[in-house]
This record gives C-alpha cells, sequence and structure tokens, in this order.
C-alpha cells in the first residue's frame, strides 16, 4: 500500500541527521557502511533522500542512525 504525506517533507529528522553526521565528519557512504554493522541497510543514495527529506525513514532505521551518530532518537526532533 502507498503512503500518502502531504507536504514537501517526508521526515523532519533529516537536517538534524545530516548536522551530526558532518559533526563527526562521516560520509553518506561511511554512515552507510557503519548502519550495515546493525543489520540496517541504507544505501548513500537514500541517506541522501532522508537528509534532504524527501524519504520517510522508519523507527528501526532511527533507531540504528542514533547508534551510529551516539546520541538519543529524541535528539533528531530538536
Amino acid at each position: 500500500m502507498a503512503r500518502i504525506i502531504e507536504g514537501a517533507k517526508n521526515n523532519i529528522t533529516g537536517e538534524k541527521i545530516r548536522k551530526l553526521r558532518k559533526e563527526q565528519h562521516l560520509s553518506q557512504q561511511d554512515l552507510s557502511a557503519k548502519l550495515e554493522t546493525y543489520a540496517i541497510y541504507i544505501c548513500r543514495g537514500s541517506i541522501s533522500r532522508i537528509e534532504d527529506g524527501t524519504r520517510t525513514v522508519t523507527d528501526i532505521e532511527l533507531y540504528g542512525l542514533s547508534q551510529v551518530l551516539g546520541c538519543q532518537i529524541s535528539e533528531f526532533f530538536q
């Protein structure tokens, strides 16, 4: 079933994810590789789309991102 989300953004966490990734001097490819160690497979292109808000993010992906970026999930929403 297709998901329908109105508005220009498909997530509200992407900008914060980009900020945290850059603070840690990780490329999108580096982040993708680190996520794989948690069995979370997000390719570099999908990370780009998450960061620019054009892709949704699942709860398990947010969990993996928080582990890799060393933060609480709630930080993504601040």
